[in-house]
């Protein structure tokens, strides 16, 4: 039988393959997308494949997007919706460093709370989260997005052994790097901010992408 599943993070990367392929298998996939433009172009391209999917708009940070999100009832919850920020611990400013933990931990854990509660009176349910090999282990001029991912490892840990006697699952998955464009575009981002002040350390050495996995392995 079916299940209905929400992903988060579903413009692009797993998130995307993982809404191809669930729908692809008989699945009722709600697929979040974070802008409008998006949106569009997901319905156009499931469309052209013969996908029947629901595609909307959810911006985990938005309250709005997901007040609505949390009104549809579905057995499986992917928060898969991150953002990664590279730069050295000593140097990256903190309006950036709060931005990775409000998107990868905080509105991800609001709509985890929120689905459990439905989950558990339920009796069933299961939330996923998409974590990272960079919530396991140490990540120079990568700190920020390893200890938002560190923090999801703890969340997940916890939220697992408390909703287990309720009959709701809690799992993480740990990608390492893949070719989605993530790990490219999170290694760029300090780019934008390094050259706005003095700087006391060295740049994030330059790091050759040229060993990243098909995403298919983990999708």
């Amino acid at each position: 039988m079916g299940k209905t599943v929400l992903i988060t993070g579903a413009a692009s990367g797993f998130g995307r393959g993982v809404a191809f392929g669930l729908a692809k298998r008989g699945h009722q996939v709600i697929a979040g997308c974070q802008i409008w433009p998006q949106v569009w172009e997901l319905r156009n391209s499931a469309r052209t494949e013969g996908i029947n999917m629901q595609v909307i708009k959810l911006d985990v940070l938005n309250e709005i997007d997901r007040a609505k999100a949390l009104g549809i009832e579905i057995d499986v919850l992917f928060n898969n919706a991150g953002i990664m920020e590279s730069g050295p611990m000593a140097e990256i400013p903190m309006s950036v460093f709060r931005s990775v933990f409000e998107t990868n931990v905080f509105a991800a854990l609001e709509l985890a709370q929120g689905f459990a509660r439905a989950m558990v009176k339920r009796g069933a349910g299961r939330i996923v989260w998409t974590s990272s090999v960079a919530g396991l282990v140490k990540v120079p001029f990568d700190g920020a997005y390893a200890a938002s991912k560190h923090a999801v490892e703890g969340v997940c840990s916890a939220m697992r052994e408390e909703l287990r006697p309720y009959g709701v699952q809690v799992v993480t998955v740990n990608p390492g790097a893949f070719r989605t464009g993530f790990n490219d575009t999170g290694m760029e981002s300090m780019d934008q901010w390094w050259d706005q002040g003095e700087r006391v350390v060295e740049h994030w050495p330059v790091r050759e992408l040229n060993h990243q996995h098909d995403p298919e392995e983990m999708i």
